[in-house]
């Protein structure tokens, strides 16, 4: 029988030791994802798997998005993502609800971006994200003081779609968002769009005829933020 090197047995062994290290990882890494069973989320309604699948795919991009942030030293806002605008990452139609799969989306992805993304210790309650993002937004607004763009759609994106769908969302977001920015500006508080059930949702007036929904959200989110600058500033 051919004698086996000791340092052969160290090797197998070392690589076992490892092997199993990284096994164990595995199950703790797929036992935290099932601890991360959600209790303390709200629970809106739909089935179990609808619920468990938006809050885990929503915490896991969060969590990219909030880790990439972190490592450039940057603090962005919920909304610039398009995964947290689409918020459907992992969604099938076998799940149920589509806007319901969103809003669990949206709310674990936002969590996940926080707890991966401490670069301010008061950044969880919204502070600076909050001093942020108005700055951020004051700073393109005075770059446009040629003009507000108000309901002059043609300085407005163009992303497709019909003459009719484009108008009408981008009607019934600057209206939406008109009204809470006038709000606002008279109790002089400044907040994020995404705080506004309106501008998350983005569907106020639509209707399938117009066309594709999720470009109807496009365009209505645009003229909501422009509608709430227009009327946090009076106009």
């Amino acid at each position: 029988m051919d004698r086996i090197e000791p340092s052969r047995i160290m090797k197998v062994a070392v690589t076992a030791f490892f092997m199993l290290v990284i096994g164990v990882a595995a199950c703790m890494d797929a036992a935290a994802q099932r601890r991360r069973n959600w209790d303390g989320y709200p629970n809106w309604g739909g089935s179990f798997d609808l619920r468990q699948t938006a809050l885990n795919a929503g915490f896991n991009e969060g969590s990219k998005e909030g880790s990439r942030d972190r490592s450039r030293n940057r603090i962005s806002n919920y909304s610039d993502f398009s995964t947290y605008r689409d918020a459907n990452k992992d969604y099938s139609s076998r799940l149920g609800d589509r806007d319901l799969y969103q809003r669990y989306f949206r709310t674990a992805f936002e969590h996940g971006y926080d707890t991966e993304n401490p670069n301010s210790n008061s950044y969880n309650n919204g502070n600076n994200r909050g001093r942020d993002v108005n700055r951020d937004r004051d700073q393109d607004w005075n770059r446009d003081r040629d003009g507000h763009r108000g309901r002059n759609w043609e300085r407005y994106g163009s992303f497709g779609g019909s003459s009719q769908l484009r108008q009408t969302a981008l009607n019934a977001g600057y209206n939406a968002g008109s009204k809470v920015g006038r709000d606002d500006g008279k109790r002089g508080r400044h907040r994020n769009y995404d705080e506004f059930n309106a501008y998350r949702n983005a569907t106020d007036d639509y209707s399938s005829k117009l066309g594709d929904r999720e470009l109807y959200r496009r365009y209505y989110r645009e003229g909501f933020e422009n509608g709430y600058e227009d009327g946090y500033r009076g106009y």
